[in-house]
């Protein structure tokens, strides 16, 4: 047998498991149901091993067995992948873990973890032949699609609440990205989109409406086992608002089992973290429900999680959380504004306001005993926090010009 770009042999609904052709572009399955891709990982046992996977380009096309695209030369990316796992030894002092780790993804292009998730979606849309597609965005995910989306030569059209960060609308448009704002929620913009996509003219990429997304983000746990030697941490916590990221980094887990690159009897306790103004993935793990309620009004400086109805994705968050013996939490604003003014302080990084919201969860469930002083934990910071200038304004003492103090600030 021939060794393959990709082992990738169908596409699967996540409640009957029909089987669909990843040949044809598909969108939800027959039920409404997302579409996960699967692999014949049998096969790719036989063809690739981590001593092979350790002598390629530090990027997340390394793994390109377990990711969709067939055709090398379809590929053309930025480079994207390998961000750094980073020991925090001061701030795990402050909190009491003495193995305390950050992922950090604000290295990506466009400066968060998006970019994973648009470097696969937009290379395997343009594979299939799509040339025009559309999507709700809270703005990070639309500034990196529409970068990806101009690689590739695809037209998109993006709509995002009038709220989202400033520099999320002016990478979209730079981009050429068709960028509209709507007064409301992402749920709103979500509304907006499908009527768009029903009169037939674009394909829908809206979270998890289509499969590609998720492997671009399940290359973060392939990441994290790769660099901790193919073994796993003891908690991995992450910040959730449509639930992609922590599907994806479960689904690479569970495949890294399958072909035995890890231990079959380790999995990480995965923690789902939400803003306590939008926590419709926490009251459903409360309650012990299979789905959300959505909720209305929410609000939280981490706009990137304000998901206020995850719908598509909430069952497999939940059963991600539940099937590792995890938990989902839920931080306060000040919280995390005090996590983001430690972790900088401590070490020099400056996350997103959904990273530092990883920060104050940790130190939470810490002081719970949730987690031991022991374990090794894996923090994920999902993007750069300098997106967020509204967010983390100061205010500075102003100096006349022989450095004296004005009494003013700016």
């Amino acid at each position: 047998m021939s060794a393959r770009f990709s082992y990738l042999t169908s596409l699967t609904g996540s409640r009957t498991g029909e089987a669909y052709d990843p040949a044809v572009p598909q969108n939800l399955g027959a039920d409404g149901s997302t579409l996960f891709a699967r692999y014949d990982l049998d096969a790719v046992r036989e063809a690739v091993n981590p001593d092979v996977i350790a002598g390629r380009p530090h990027d997340l096309w390394r793994y390109h067995e377990l990711l969709p695209v067939q055709d090398p030369d379809a590929v053309h990316g930025f480079g994207e992948g390998m961000t750094p796992l980073i020991d925090l030894p001061k701030l795990g002092r402050h909190l009491g873990l003495n193995r305390l780790k950050f992922k950090d993804e604000s290295a990506l292009p466009t400066g968060t973890f998006k970019a994973r998730g648009a470097a696969v979606g937009v290379a395997r849309a343009a594979e299939l032949g799509i040339r025009r597609i559309a999507m709700p965005t809270n703005g990070n995910a639309g500034a990196a699609w529409a970068s990806y989306s101009a690689r590739y030569g695809i037209e998109l059209t993006a709509i995002q609440p009038v709220d989202a960060p400033r520099i999320n609308r002016s990478e979209s448009s730079f981009a050429g990205a068709d960028i509209s704002l709507i007064d409301g929620l992402i749920s709103d913009a979500g509304r907006a989109i499908a009527q768009l996509v029903e009169k037939g003219e674009h394909f829908d990429v809206s979270t998890l409406k289509e499969p590609y997304r998720v492997e671009g983000k399940k290359t973060m746990g392939l990441e994290i086992a790769e660099q901790l030697g193919w073994r796993v941490p003891d908690v991995i916590l992450y910040p959730t608002g449509g639930g992609v990221g922590l599907i994806g980094i479960h689904k690479a887990l569970l495949e890294l089992q399958e072909l035995g690159w890890i231990p079959k009897d380790r999995m990480p306790r995965l923690v789902s973290v939400q803003a306590e103004g939008c926590d419709p993935i926490v009251r459903a793990f409360e309650t012990g429900t299979e789905n959300v309620e959505p909720l209305s009004d929410t609000s939280t400086i981490a706009f990137g999680v304000n998901v206020p109805s995850p719908m598509l994705g909430a069952p497999s968050v939940l059963n991600a959380v539940r099937s590792t013996h995890g938990i989902a939490v839920r931080v306060s604003d000040e919280d995390t504004m005090a996590a983001l003014h430690a972790i900088a302080e401590d070490e020099g990084l400056l996350p997103c306001p959904e990273g530092a919201m990883t920060v104050a969860a940790a130190g939470a469930l810490r002081r719970t005993g949730w987690i031991a002083e022991d374990d090794e934990v894996v923090l994920l910071n999902t993007g750069a926090g300098n997106k967020y200038g509204d967010v983390l304004g100061v205010s500075l003492p102003l100096l006349d010009r022989s450095g004296a103090p004005t009494g003013e600030s700016l």
